[in-house]
């Protein structure tokens, strides 16, 4: 769900072209005040024998007091450009938060006997994440308040946010800087407290194992790469985790999710045009991971499973992509077996899997459409959208029994 904060940058964006003709004639008015001038400090970079010369890359330093000072000074300046449009600025908030349901709830998404969902309250800026158990008419659980977490920051991002297999524990991380490098804690839900685990510069990537004590989680370099996954157990120091990979290729970033039925994890390795899918028994965390196909020139794959097999999605010799599917007990490439066939005029985007049904996402002549596959009977059909003209987007669902029809949003 988007924050208040965030729905109302996203009006300002919208309406950034009038505050900007509004205040030009004040801008004019304000050309007595210098703006502040970064120093120039060259520094000469080598690449492939070319050598680069970057004049701020100073900038780049965050614990620098003189960089502190500098961009303090460019807000002091913007600010004083900007003052006289303050009333300006105060009314368009207040317009554009009034268009805006505060108190507000998400869709409750059911995991096991659990509906899990967040909500807003008029006046606080992020979300409160709940859960309530056997039906949506019991009793609610606070389970993160990020409005508390908040307090005493400026900016406060929640980065993931998972639920232990048993729904014991919660592990989410926090970024109060905006670097997108998250912290990640672990909470007791029965208690409220944390645990001793804390874990820094963490990515998007965090996945319980079956054992409610171990956890895997990816690390970024110092390029923001997420490029190395661990093995965490509870109770147990950070620098003691396992490194389970190690992904030296800067073209590549390593991602981490679950099946559906939660039986494996899934290890995606992948480049702006060739992926690599590795694979781990969710109950056997300290076991290795093992490849499907290796990464193979501008072949890209996505794995999901159903059952012993493992449906994969590829563009191997198929440009607008094809379905295969493969047992898990041996998913090499050699055993990979034609399930939707390659088509010159549909583009498979994904697929999403149910006990008894697969959806596939496709794209024909740049229209979006839904088909549904029947594993059982092997009969499919179409979604029907009353338009000629529309778009949706395709939303996580973690129930593998019922398969949830999107509605559809009519452009018009």
């Amino acid at each position: 769900m988007l924050t208040n904060r965030k729905l109302v940058t996203l009006w300002s964006a919208i309406l950034l072209f009038s505050l900007i003709v509004s205040c030009f004639p004040v801008c004019l008015a304000q050309q007595s005040i210098t703006p502040p001038v970064a120093e120039i400090v060259p520094k000469a970079d080598t690449l492939f024998g070319n050598v680069r010369i970057d004049n701020y890359f100073w900038l780049r330093d965050r614990a620098n007091p003189e960089v502190m000072k500098y961009l303090e000074a460019e807000n002091g300046y913007t600010e004083a450009m900007m003052k006289p449009t303050e009333e300006f600025q105060e009314q368009l908030y207040k317009e554009l938060l009034g268009r805006i349901k505060e108190t507000d709830f998400s869709v409750p998404e059911k995991i096991d006997d659990y509906y899990y969902y967040s909500r807003t309250e008029e006046g606080k800026q992020y979300p409160i994440y709940c859960r309530k158990k056997g039906g949506l008419e019991a009793s609610e659980a606070i389970l993160l308040d990020q409005n508390a977490l908040a307090v005493g920051h400026k900016y406060l991002e929640v980065g993931v946010f998972k639920i232990s297999p048993d729904h014991q524990l919660l592990a989410y991380s926090v970024d109060t800087t905006g670097s997108e490098a998250y912290t990640l804690y672990v909470k007791d839900l029965n208690t409220g407290k944390l645990l001793g685990d804390e874990i820094p510069n963490t990515d998007y990537s965090t996945e319980w194992s079956n054992d409610n004590k171990t956890i895997f989680y990816t690390v970024l370099d110092e390029s923001k790469r997420p490029y190395k996954l661990y093995r965490h157990t509870l109770g147990t120091k950070p620098k003691e985790d396992v490194l389970v990979y190690y992904e030296p290729d800067q073209a590549y970033e390593l991602s981490l999710k679950k099946t559906k039925n939660k039986e494996y994890l899934l290890m995606n390795l992948e480049s702006e045009t060739t992926s690599e899918v590795r694979y781990l028994k969710a109950d056997h965390p300290t076991e290795d991971f093992r490849v499907v196909h290796s990464r193979q020139h501008e072949m890209e794959y996505s794995v999901d499973q159903h059952g012993d097999k493992f449906f994969i999605v590829t563009n191997d010799n198929a440009k607008n992509f094809k379905l295969m599917e493969a047992p898990v007990s041996d998913p090499s490439k050699n055993n990979w077996k034609e399930v939707i066939p390659y088509s010159d005029s549909v583009k498979i985007d994904d697929i999403d899997v149910f006990k008894n049904h697969l959806v596939v996402y496709e794209r024909e002549r740049g229209l979006k459409r839904i088909y549904v596959l029947n594993l059982t009977t092997n009969e499919g059909h179409y979604v029907d959208f009353p338009e000629p003209v529309y778009t949706f987007w395709q939303v996580r669902n973690p129930d593998l029994v019922i398969v949830k029809h999107l509605t559809p949003i009519i452009l018009v």
